[in-house]
């Protein structure tokens, strides 16, 4: 297939994709008229005020009758908190702060909290995650400022309760309430250089703010990984000028799984690539994998992988309640079955470049039902570069050498690919 973009910056499709095109047109008019819209996103999050708290210490006491979660802060700040179930936990919503924490706190807890983590939700908003070990009801939330030497704090007590007193309150506060926002909005992202026969590729690097994803035994975390070598592949791709390229994030900020496939069609991406490590519990493991979407994972490793990639949304403490179900039937799977065939085709290109470049897993293909890969008009693999869980694979991801290598070869099999259509 050509894909070249008319003076107006829209993808022009040849013949064969005619009867494709017209499916995915129609399927967007279904979406809008079903309410789901589509969110733009901003490909930069600056942080926007050099005066934010700082939060230079937590800690959790107490037991399984009474839990207190508090962390230091140099000044008081405005927050919230609010309670999600399945699995149960507590939002702590606060202004963008600095987290000065340890990289593995927050792993072990304590009394009803089994675990925490924090980040940056949004541009001007930040977040806590408690997850609960049941269903928990807050007995008290609250701000002192810093006085006598000792840092400010921010106290949640946490009792437990039964789950129907949980839903109950739970649901008498819904929907949740709207995102603190105390930093100027963004402005809109600067339209790109649209040249016809210039395809645009959407390179997606996981996780990120809240979300670390997996973390290495040394405390390298998986969102900066992935966002150092996507700001690498970034750069090899625009060289020469025969890509355009764009991040859906470019720094160390959450977003939502759909937003990011919504980012891709919005901007009517001819590729979507999205960058992981990965993680398994036998440490010999190692090497790339590309998977393609499927609803039946090729095997046990790619769901279980899948299932714990699809969890990015939970994990950031998002109200999923009120989500609608894609529209399915006959018309996505016209609309997806050229697109899926498109996204086998760079998988075996790209895995073809990276043979014998780097290590790849013994089964570099895989299919998997990862939410980021079911855009039915964007051709889209998502790649484990490594796995976090073996020695010689982190030692790979964090070298330069590396990382100039992988996206060398990548850069070939994304001309391969453009070159065949």
């Amino acid at each position: 297939m050509e894909s070249a973009l008319d003076r107006n910056g829209r993808r022009k499709m040849s013949s064969p994709l005619t009867a494709g095109t017209y499916f995915c047109t129609l399927l967007r008019v279904i979406l809008l008229l079903a309410g789901i819209g589509f969110s733009a996103l901003p490909a930069t999050a600056q942080q926007t005020n050099s005066t934010m708290a700082v939060a230079n210490g937590v800690r959790i006491g107490g037991d399984d009758v009474r839990t207190r979660f508090v962390v230091d802060i140099d000044r008081p700040v405005d927050f919230r908190v609010f309670i999600l179930a399945d699995p149960y936990r507590v939002i702590i919503d606060l202004p963008q702060i600095t987290f000065d924490f340890p990289a593995s706190i927050g792993q072990q807890g304590r009394g009803l909290i089994s675990a925490f983590r924090y980040g940056l939700l949004a541009v001007g908003q930040s977040r806590i995650v408690l997850d609960a070990t049941g269903p928990v009801f807050i007995d008290r939330s609250f701000v002192l400022p810093p006085q006598d030497g000792q840092p400010g704090r921010l106290v949640v007590d946490l009792i437990p309760t039964d789950r129907e007193t949980f839903m109950r309150r739970m649901n008498a506060a819904a929907p949740a309430p709207p995102p603190l926002q105390t930093a100027t909005p963004l402005p809109p992202p600067p339209e790109l250089r649209r040249d016809n026969n210039v395809p645009l590729i959407v390179v997606d690097p996981g996780h990120g703010g809240i979300d670390s994803g997996t973390v290495a035994r040394n405390g390298v975390q998986e969102k900066n990984i992935v966002l150092a070598f996507a700001k690498a592949l970034e750069q090899r791709l625009e060289t020469g000028g025969a890509f355009n390229v764009v991040l859906t994030r470019d720094t160390d900020i959450y977003i939502p799984l759909a937003d990011r496939v919504e980012f891709a069609r919005e901007r009517q991406a001819a590729l979507f690539i999205s960058i992981h490590a990965d993680s398994f519990r036998v440490a010999t493991v190692r090497g790339a994998t590309v998977y393609t979407v499927s609803e039946e994972a090729s095997d046990q490793e790619a769901a279980a992988l899948a299932a714990t990639e699809n969890k990015s949304d939970v994990i950031a403490g998002l109200d999923l309640r009120n989500e609608t179900d894609d529209v399915s039937g006959i018309l996505i799977d016209l609309a997806m079955r050229e697109t899926k065939n498109y996204s086998i085709q760079f998988a075996k290109d790209a895995i073809d470049a990276m043979r014998g470049v780097i290590q790849l897993n013994r089964n570099p293909h895989r299919f998997a039902g990862f939410r980021v890969l079911k855009a039915p008009d964007v051709p889209s693999v998502l790649i484990e570069l490594g796995y976090l869980s073996n020695a010689s694979d982190v030692r790979d991801l964090q070298s330069r050498d590396w990382r100039d290598k992988i996206t060398a070869s990548l850069l070939d099999a994304v001309k391969a690919f453009f070159d065949a259509r």
